[in-house]
């Protein structure tokens, strides 16, 4: 069995992560070309970093990272805001190689906190048996500003 080999996506060549995180969060729809755009600005700045992971050259997984500053920490803190992986690749090992990838990312930025928002269960014990804990005392609250057409 070949293994999975995780690299970070340079700006220039972001087509097949976003297809295939079009396919899965967006039911197929593209993002906007400025939105795009945007994503490439903050890679080129190194304010996001897209992580794909490959077997036998085809990306099964995909993991967005943030990097943001923060006061109270006194320094940067990533969240994972995007990690997917096909459904026919789960199981494989491909979410723990992509995970274990932004881990040693952010280890070489200095980085000691990362944070992730779950929606569900499944992703929940993902994400907790990979060493990440629910946070106690923390609500997320949201309000939408702008609606999409």
């Amino acid at each position: 069995m070949r293994p999975i080999e995780v690299a970070p996506v340079p700006a220039t060549a972001l087509a097949e992560p976003l297809i295939l995180l079009e396919e899965a969060l967006r039911d197929g729809e593209p993002v906007p070309k400025d939105f795009a755009n945007s994503v490439r600005k903050a890679i080129e700045t190194e304010e996001l970093e897209v992580l794909a992971a490959r077997k036998e050259g085809r990306i099964q997984g995909v993991a967005v990272l943030a990097y943001r500053l923060n006061v109270s920490a006194g320094g940067q803190f990533a969240s994972i805001e995007d990690l997917y992986v096909r459904p026919e690749a789960r199981r494989q090992g491909v979410g723990r190689a992509l995970l274990q990838a932004a881990n040693e990312r952010c280890a070489e930025r200095g980085i000691a906190y990362i944070e992730v928002q779950v929606e569900e269960e499944k992703a929940e014990a993902f994400y907790a048996a990979l060493d990440y804990g629910l946070e106690t005392g923390v609500r997320v609250l949201s309000r939408t500003l702008l609606r999409r057409a």
